[in-house]
C-alpha cells in the first residue's frame, strides 16, 4: 500500500513529513489510503479532527481560566501540579510570558498548549481525502462531515488569531516536493485572517443540522447555532479596538513590506458584527435554545434559592437548554476538585479535594448590588465602609442570619451568591438539598465556615482558599463527598458559549454601531431579568450616583462590559474581552487582595491583605512567537513589543 505524505507545517520547523503522527489507524499503520478505506477508519480521523480542540475549562490547560485575574492559588507548589498543568498558564498573568519557551503554546504546542496546526493540517487531510471513502458512507454523513472539517479548520485558525493576531492561513497541505521557500510561510494580514475564516464558517453552516438529532452520539458535534454564534464571536472580536483602529501596531510590517494590522478604524466591522450576532440568535432560537431556569421539581425551594441555582447551573448543568456549544471532553474534573470547599470534617481528613481556586476580591467586589448597580454607583449602598463587618439580617436564603461578616458579602445581586462561597454564606447541593432553615440537621443546606481552623478554613499550609472565597460555580450542584468513598463528581460540560453570551455580544455590537436604542437594553435586559435586577434603564435612573450612563454610548459601553464580566465570570471570557477591549494594560495592573484567611475571629479574618501585585505590558496583548520559529522561518514576524 502505497503511502502518502504530506508536510507538517509546524511553523517552527522548514520540512518534515508526517507519516509518523496518524494514531487512528489500527497496528500503526499510519496511511492515508488506510483511513480512508471505509466510513469507520473516516469517522476515527474525524474523531482526530475534533481532538485538537482547546481543553476548555481545564485549569491547566484553558489559559483563559488560570490566567484570569478572577483567579489566585496559594502557593506555586509542584503538589498541585497534575491539576494546575504545572501553573504554565497561570503565570501568564504573573509577568512570565517569554519568547524562548512560550506559556500556552498554541502555535508550536508545548507548555499546556496545542499545536493546532497539526490540527488544521488534519482537519486538509481530510478534505483531500473524504471521497474517497466508498458506498458505506452516506453521501449525507460525507456532506456533513465536510461541513463540521471546515468548521475546525476555521475554529483553529480563530483561535490563534485571537491569541497572536495575523497568521499563516493555511489553505491547503504542501506537497512533500515542496522547495524551503515554499514552506517558510508568512503571516496574513489580520483582516485577510478574518475573511478567510469567515468564508470557511459560511461554506460550512448550510451543510451543518440545526440540532442534534442522535442525543446519544452526537452532542457536541458542531451545529448551524454553534457555527454562526462563533463567526458572531470573531467578528465582534476584530471589530474591538485591539484589533479595529489600533494606532500601537501601525508600524507592523513583514519582510515583504506589507503592512500586518489596519490602524484605521471602521465602524462598518461593528455593523458586520451586529448581524452576525443578531442571526446567531435567531438561528439558536430555531433551534429551541433558551435562557436557563432551573425548574428541577425534586426540590422545594424558595424564589431566591431557585434564582441562584438557574445561575449557577445555566454554567454547570449538561446540556441544559442555554449552551449552544459545550465542551463535550470531561474536561471540568479537575476544576471541580481544586475548587469545592471542605463542607465536612471528613472532607479536611480524607478528601482527594483540593481546593485551592480562589476568587480574588476583584471578583467579589465586580458584581453589582441588590440594586443592579456597581457597589460603588449605589447611592444607597456603603461602599466605604464594605471592609467593615456586621450581623448579616434579612438574607437567610443567601447568608447564615446573625453571622458578623464583611459587608461587601450582604445586599449584593443574586449572582454573587451563585458564584461564591464566602464565610458564612449558604451552599445549596453538594449533599444537602434542602433550603436553610428546612429538614434536618443534615438536611438543609451548607454553611460555609472560612476562618482559619475551621472545617472551610486554613487547616494547614496546604489545601485552602487563599482569598476566602470559592468558586461556587465551579462544581455541581449534584457533587456529593461519601462518609468513606470520597467525592462522587457529577459530570458537567464547560460551555465554550452559551445563548446569554450571545446576548450581549450583540447588545455590545449593536451599541458600537448605531448607540443605545430599545433593542440594546432589550437584550441586556434579558439576562438581568433571569439574575432579578430591573432594566438598565430603571436601575441606574433609580439607584445609580450616574442616572443618564444608560443614555449615551461611552456609558452603555461600560455598563455592557461590565454585564459581561459579571454574567460570565469564571467562563474564560474576561480573560479575551480584556484583551480585545485594549483595556488589559489599565485593568490588570493592580494588587491581587483577599482577605486574611489566617484569622481566626471576625477581627481578625476581615482584614483585607495583599497578596502580590500584578504587571500588564503593552507586548502582552498578543502572544508572542517562539524565538527558535523564528530562526527556522525568518518570514515570520514577531509580535509587537516581544523584540525589545
Amino acid at each position: 500500500m502505497k503511502k502518502i505524505h504530506y508536510i507538517i507545517l509546524l511553523l517552527s520547523v522548514v520540512l518534515s513529513s508526517c507519516n509518523d503522527y496518524l494514531d487512528v489507524v489500527p497496528d500503526n499503520v499510519a496511511t492515508l489510503d488506510y483511513a480512508f478505506l471505509d466510513k469507520v477508519g473516516a469517522e476515527k480521523f474525524l474523531a482526530t479532527c475534533y481532538s485538537y480542540l482547546p481543553d476548555f475549562g481545564s485549569p491547566g490547560a484553558d489559559p483563559a481560566i488560570m490566567g484570569s485575574d478572577e483567579i489566585w492559588i496559594h502557593a506555586e507548589d509542584s503538589y498541585y501540579s497534575a491539576y494546575t498543568g504545572s501553573f504554565y498558564a497561570y503565570n501568564i498573568k504573573r509577568s512570565q510570558q517569554n519568547v524562548t519557551n512560550p506559556l500556552s503554546n498554541f502555535w508550536d504546542g508545548g507548555y499546556s498548549g496545542k499545536n493546532l496546526y497539526i490540527g488544521i493540517r488534519d482537519c486538509n487531510i481530510f478534505l483531500e481525502n473524504i471521497n474517497k471513502v466508498g458506498d458505506d458512507l452516506e453521501e449525507s454523513e460525507r456532506v456533513r462531515w465536510i461541513a463540521e472539517v471546515k468548521f475546525l479548520k476555521a475554529y483553529y485558525h480563530y483561535y490563534l488569531l485571537r491569541m497572536y493576531g495575523p497568521i499563516p492561513i493555511i489553505r491547503e497541505n504542501l506537497p512533500v516536493s515542496s522547495s524551503i521557500d515554499e514552506v517558510r510561510i508568512f503571516r496574513e494580514p489580520f483582516d485577510d485572517c478574518v475573511d478567510y475564516i469567515v468564508q470557511l464558517i459560511n461554506e460550512a453552516v448550510p451543510d451543518l443540522p440545526l440540532e442534534i438529532s442522535n442525543v446519544a452520539t452526537d452532542l457536541g458535534h458542531i451545529t448551524q447555532p454553534i457555527a454562526l454564534a462563533i463567526k458572531a464571536e470573531l467578528l465582534v472580536t476584530a471589530a474591538s479596538p485591539l484589533f479595529n483602529g489600533n494606532t500601537s501596531y501601525s508600524d507592523v510590517v513583514d519582510s515583504r513590506g506589507i503592512k500586518l494590522f489596519n490602524s484605521t478604524y471602521n465602524e462598518n466591522k461593528w455593523k458586520l458584527a451586529m448581524e452576525a450576532c443578531k442571526n446567531a440568535i435567531d438561528t439558536a432560537l430555531l433551534a429551541n435554545h433558551r435562557l436557563y431556569v432551573f425548574n428541577d421539581t425534586r426540590y422545594t425551594l424558595s424564589d431566591e434559592t431557585k434564582r441562584v441555582m438557574s445561575l449557577r447551573n445555566a454554567f454547570g448543568q449538561r446540556w441544559n437548554e442555554e449552551v449552544i456549544w459545550g465542551m463535550s471532553k470531561n474536561t471540568t474534573a479537575n476544576m471541580q476538585i481544586i475548587s469545592m470547599p471542605y463542607f465536612t470534617l471528613n472532607d479536611v481528613q480524607s478528601s482527594a479535594r483540593q481546593p485551592i481556586l480562589s476568587p480574588t476580591m476583584m471578583a467579589a467586589e465586580m458584581f453589582y448590588s441588590e440594586k443592579g448597580v456597581p457597589i460603588d454607583e449605589d447611592i444607597s449602598y456603603n461602599y466605604e465602609g464594605r471592609y467593615s463587618t456586621s450581623a448579616a439580617k434579612d438574607q437567610i436564603y443567601y447568608i447564615s442570619s446573625g453571622w458578623e461578616t464583611a459587608n461587601l458579602n450582604q445586599k449584593r445581586e443574586s449572582r454573587f451568591y451563585a458564584n461564591l462561597g464566602f464565610d458564612g454564606g449558604v451552599w445549596f447541593g453538594n449533599g444537602r438539598y434542602k433550603d436553610i432553615g428546612k429538614g434536618t440537621a443534615t438536611e438543609t443546606s451548607w454553611i460555609i465556615d472560612a476562618k482559619s481552623g475551621k472545617t472551610s478554613g486554613k487547616t494547614s499550609s496546604m489545601r485552602y482558599s487563599a482569598t476566602g472565597y470559592f468558586a461556587k460555580k465551579y462544581s455541581h450542584f449534584e457533587s456529593v463527598s461519601a462518609t468513606t468513598s470520597g467525592t462522587t463528581y457529577v459530570r458537567m460540560v464547560f460551555p465554550i458559549i452559551r445563548l446569554a453570551d450571545l446576548y450581549l455580544l450583540y447588545a455590545e455590537a449593536r451599541n458600537e454601531y448605531s448607540g443605545p436604542d430599545a433593542e440594546v437594553y432589550q437584550y441586556l435586559d434579558l439576562v438581568r431579568e433571569r439574575a432579578g435586577l430591573d432594566g438598565v434603564v430603571e436601575s441606574w435612573a433609580t439607584y445609580s450616583k450616574y442616572p443618564d450612563k444608560p443614555q449615551n454610548k461611552e456609558g452603555l459601553r461600560e455598563i455592557i462590559q461590565r454585564e459581561r464580566m459579571i454574567e460570565l465570570a469564571f467562563e474564560g471570557k474576561r480573560f479575551w474581552d480584556l484583551r480585545r477591549w485594549k483595556i488589559a494594560d489599565q485593568v490588570l495592573n493592580t494588587s491581587v487582595k483577599g482577605w486574611n484567611v489566617a484569622g481566626t475571629t471576625a477581627i481578625d479574618y476581615y482584614n483585607v491583605i495583599t497578596l502580590e501585585l500584578l504587571q500588564f505590558t503593552t507586548k502582552e496583548f498578543l502572544w508572542p512567537l517562539r524565538q527558535q520559529s523564528l530562526r527556522v522561518n525568518p518570514n515570520l514576524a514577531q509580535n509587537p513589543f516581544w523584540d525589545n
